[in-house]
């Protein structure tokens, strides 16, 4: 049995955000969505430089022992390279990304994972999420402190323990390899589908869809519906067999390259010169310098009936002491985990207006991890309901020009 993959891609700025960080790829052998963060400086290279590692992935030559591999060793060059980025760039400090990435290998498909981007296998109907998020408040979740229903609105969701890039953390990616069965139809996603279109519509998109590009446009134009309040990025795989496909049908060979990493080279963005520009400026400049090769990250697999047995690796288990720290009150460290709240931003309401916060929308005992800097002229109730709800969960931001954005986003949407 020979079988090959239909896919398509598709990604969109969304209804609240001023520029795009996410990008994807979707060729013959290679699926990814990379979800990046940083501010305007950062997360659309961030994002564009880890498509830029994986891509040349997207071939025949690998055999189903050393997919795996390849991957993680992508993974960890991409990392090493943002980590480069962000100490010779100061405007780029805190650029990061999630990647969730499959590369086909015959029958086989080698998984990577790092990050709350998802993964989701529609198999003989049903939908089910294969990847697990990389979040504090999945944290939560697993240990029992919160069921999935308040995790879906919790303030810190979108707190992340793994990613790749400027960050205090260790790079473990989940690695799994699965059997590709022609009849299941795999979606990557950006938070900015799954944190809007529930379960259900996905499992129902996906199934009444039969076109791959169809599909992706369709769940995108969903999460444009639910008001899109992040980036939303989209890349559907359909698995094929040759024999099946209709008589001098070709299975598809060109690649689809979208959101920040697609950008013209040459193309102005608000944030000066595309992101594409920026991350090949700044990975050729990285690649110039003289660095010894870096051992592929250890990874952290997964129990599914569907794995391929593979060698015992090791796994490792990343700390976040700054957030626990602190939502546990401990002296010194919380006082660094203090410190380190009073970095962030979100937009709130204050007063019955909508208004710009900085810290995270948290307390410790008596101590309030947030205040108000800026307080706008947008009155809560002059929004549509679908933004009241939003505003009364938070919204958080990137830093504070990515506030303000959201500020003015939804101060169009009141006048409208």
């Amino acid at each position: 049995m020979t079988i090959a993959l239909r896919y398509a891609a598709r990604s969109d700025v969304g209804l609240v955000r001023s520029n795009n960080q996410d990008s994807a790829y979707a060729g013959p052998h290679l699926l990814v969505v990379a979800d990046g963060m940083g501010g305007h400086a950062g997360g659309d290279v961030a994002s564009s430089v880890a498509v830029a590692h994986l891509a040349p992935l997207d071939d025949e030559a690998h055999g189903p022992d050393d997919a795996l591999d390849e991957l993680a060793a992508a993974l960890s060059t991409a990392h090493e390279e943002l980590l480069a980025l962000a100490e010779e760039n100061p405007e780029l400090a805190g650029l990061g990304t999630t990647v969730t990435a499959l590369l086909r290998s015959g029958n086989k498909l080698a998984m990577a994972h790092i990050g709350d981007s998802r993964a989701y296998l529609l198999r003989d109907g049903e939908l089910a999420q294969v990847t697990t998020d990389h979040s504090f408040v999945q944290h939560l979740v697993n240990t029992g402190k919160l069921t999935p229903e308040e995790a879906e609105h919790h303030p810190q969701r979108s707190v992340l323990l793994r990613v790749l890039g400027d960050f205090d953390m260790e790079i473990v990616p989940d690695l799994s390899v699965r059997e590709a069965r022609p009849g299941d139809r795999w979606l990557l996603c950006s938070d900015g589908l799954s944190g809007v279109v529930s379960h259900d519509t996905l499992a129902e998109t996906m199934r009444d869809v039969p076109d791959a590009g169809a599909c992706a446009e369709q769940l995108v134009e969903l999460a444009l519906r639910g008001g899109a309040p992040d980036n939303v990025t989209v890349v559907v795989g359909d698995v094929v067999e040759l024999d099946d496909l209709p008589d001098g049908a070709a299975p598809e060979t060109t690649s689809h390259v979208v959101g920040a990493a697609a950008l013209d080279r040459n193309r102005p963005t608000r944030g000066g010169r595309g992101a594409a520009a920026r991350a090949a400026e700044h990975s050729a400049a990285a690649r110039a310098r003289t660095h010894p090769p870096t051992a592929a990250a250890a990874p952290a697999f997964v129990d599914d009936e569907d794995l391929v047995p593979t060698r015992s690796r090791a796994r490792r288990i990343v700390t976040v002491l700054v957030v626990v720290a602190v939502l546990a009150g401990a002296v010194t460290a919380g006082w660094l985990g203090y410190r380190w709240t009073q970095t962030q931003y979100y937009v709130g309401v204050a007063d019955g207006r909508v208004a710009v916060y900085r810290g995270i929308p948290q307390s410790v005992g008596p101590l309030a991890l947030s205040e108000v800097v800026e307080k706008s002229d947008v009155r809560v109730d002059d929004l549509p309901a679908y933004f009241r709800d939003r505003l009364a969960d938070t919204l958080p931001a990137d830093d504070l020009a990515d506030a303000r954005d959201r500020v003015d986003s939804l101060e169009r949407e009141a006048d409208r």
